[in-house]
């Protein structure tokens, strides 16, 4: 994803980001899932996410969840995206609730502070370093969502793109 393609964010010099490659494991998570636009995308996410959020405040199996952040998985540009939280394994559907994972693996991975409008500098920091190391991604990004600063209202998101075992 690249800030052009997030609605409100036009692409000037991107952010400064470290990015450090490393393994991830698979997480497991409780999402729902759509295909939408990237224009529609904004509007969806926040009754998405609520819809998970009632469902583990409310029928979920005890212990799903312990301290998992909330997540947006993009699959890819259409966007298939998946909208979460991390939990702590698989479990039934729930309605339009049901259970995914983020990917593990090798990942280019950068840490965004700062308000959430932003976020797609940092996604496009991360797109540049991978160009300038010559790694490929592998399809799949997404959002590990940190809790907001109470005084700022901003996030500490980790953007993570899986990158193709073999690049180099």
């Amino acid at each position: 994803m690249s800030a052009a393609q997030r609605p409100g964010i036009a692409r000037v010099s991107a952010v400064q980001a470290d990015v450090t490659l490393k393994t991830v494991d698979r997480t497991p998570t409780a999402v729902v899932k759509a295909a939408t636009t990237w224009a529609e995308f904004p509007n969806l996410w926040g009754p998405m996410l609520s819809q998970v959020w009632s469902f583990l405040r409310g029928s979920a199996p005890e212990g799903l969840w312990m301290r998992g952040h909330n997540v947006m998985l993009y699959k890819d540009d259409v966007p298939n995206v998946e909208v979460g939280v991390q939990v702590t394994r698989s479990f039934d559907a729930c309605g339009s609730v049901v259970p995914s994972a983020l990917p593990g693996g090798v990942v280019a991975a950068a840490t965004h502070s700062g308000p959430v409008g932003r976020i797609g500098e940092t996604h496009d920091a991360v797109r540049d370093w991978l160009e300038q190391h010559g790694h490929r991604p592998a399809g799949p990004l997404w959002e590990i969502y940190g809790d907001p600063d109470p005084s700022t209202g901003d996030f500490t998101v980790e953007v993570m793109w899986l990158v193709t075992p073999d690049a180099s």
